[in-house]
């Protein structure tokens, strides 16, 4: 293969009209194939089916007598935050378990900053014209967070192995008005990146002009490997409490992508005082969570070797199918000087970065060919990609044979907008 970016024009032309053709061809075959979202498959959803059957009238007496079918239980059944403090590694105390969403428990954790500030601040941050620090491309909820509460946000690249922490580090030394960061620190949404110990380090141990600044750790894919074991990351609380900052990590994680999706579990984590606070303000939002769907998951795991084992049974179906997208990218694009793309060893998704300028095209060919993408924009703040570039690639929830031909209609969109634009660049 040659690289297109340095062929002449003529070899360019006959590339164009070689891909106007190839797309053609793929237009023609009527497809609707949806690769949008980072969903579970029927597949992997059905390897939670035990939980619809694994309790009856005599399991719902708690070991302490407690009635797990009424009022009560604020922060989640004992043996709940025990499973899900090993699985977040933190103590079971430290550990609120909520409902079935992490999302909903991150946006609370937030709007309760801003109306009432946290730990070791001052006040609502609500009155401090707060920033967040996000790194990009990113998870397109979180965004959607900040943009909701009115909480302003900034850009930092992510790299390798995390954010670039000499951007961070400057922004968060030298503006009081820089309250927290996202991070996802396992195999991150959309690039599969998992934070280096030395990047957990810097965090932990970063001045921050803001007393109450905090880490955002959403621990969405801690278990959510490929087939090639898990990947480890340094502990975020304890290494905040050897730099003397306890209090700046909120942690959250969920079993949405473990279990059933809309019917799992939700947990926070964080120092003593982080959790006695945001317990204090759970008081007045609810009685307590479903206590019986906490029971369920206990039941159905066990402990952390039950996790690990149905995570494995994940990865053998999920993996083929990224494989399958490493596959066409590499087939059609690698080495054509138009495309990168990351190889993940967990989580959900493969971010796809293409010419600068030319994401949206490839998105919208692909619509017209059959094949829904996440809009371009989606993994940056105010759905503003400043370089048009980056499409994340969602491959989970399709059979592994639509994944195939939506990957070939995605590389044959690649291939045809970037010819086009360097045509135009040509011309």
């Amino acid at each position: 293969m040659i690289d297109l970016t340095k062929a002449g024009a003529a070899e360019i032309a006959q590339s164009l009209t070689r891909a106007k053709a190839r797309y053609g061809d793929i237009r023609g075959r009527n497809l609707a194939l949806d690769m949008t979202r980072g969903k579970p498959s029927a597949a992997q959803l059905d390897l939670s089916d035990g939980l619809l059957t694994n309790i009856g009238p005599g399991d719902v007496i708690d070991t302490d007598g407690t009635d797990l079918r009424n009022y009560g239980g604020l922060a989640g059944i004992p043996s709940c935050r025990k499973l899900f403090g090993d699985y977040l590694g933190v103590p079971a105390e430290q550990v609120v378990i909520g409902g079935n969403s992490s999302l909903q428990m991150m946006y609370g954790a937030l709007a309760r900053a801003m109306t009432f500030g946290v730990v070791g601040g001052k006040g609502p941050w609500r009155d401090e014209a707060p920033v967040v620090i996000c790194p990009v491309p990113g998870y397109d909820r979180h965004f959607a967070i900040c943009e909701e509460l009115g909480l302003t946000m900034v850009n930092v690249d992510m790299k390798d192995d995390g954010p670039d922490m000499d951007a961070v580090e400057e922004l968060v030394a030298n503006d009081p008005k820089v309250k927290a960061i996202w991070c996802v620190p396992k195999y991150s949404n959309p690039t599969g990146a998992t934070y280096s110990d030395a990047v957990v380090d810097r965090l932990a141990k970063m001045k921050a002009a803001a007393p109450d600044f905090r880490i955002l750790w959403d621990n969405a894919y801690a278990v959510h490997h490929l087939g090639r074991g898990l990947d480890t990351v340094a502990d975020i609380l304890a290494a905040c409490e050897a730099a003397g900052c306890p209090d700046r990590p909120f942690i959250f994680g969920s079993t949405s992508k473990i279990t059933y999706a809309g019917a799992g579990i939700a947990m926070f984590a964080g120092s003593k005082a982080n959790v006695k606070d945001a317990l204090d303000h759970l008081f007045f939002e609810t009685i307590g969570p479903d206590k019986i769907t906490q029971l369920r998951q206990v039941k159905f795991f066990g402990d952390m070797d039950g996790v690990l084992a149905h995570m494995d049974a994940h990865a053998e179906l999920v993996a083929p199918k990224f494989k399958a997208v490493d596959d066409a990218l590499t087939k059609h694009l690698a080495g054509k000087g138009i495309a990168t793309w990351t190889k993940p060893r967990g989580g959900y998704f493969v971010s796809l970065d293409v010419l600068d300028g030319c994401a949206k095209e490839v998105i919208r060919l692909a619509n017209e060919a059959g094949v829904k993408l996440t809009p371009a924009g989606s993994c940056f703040p105010y759905g503003k990609d400043p370089f048009d570039r980056n499409i994340r690639l969602a491959p989970t929830l399709p059979p592994l044979d639509e994944v195939v031909q939506a990957m070939e209609v995605v590389c044959a969109c690649v291939e045809l907008a970037c010819l086009d634009k360097l045509a135009a660049d040509a011309g």
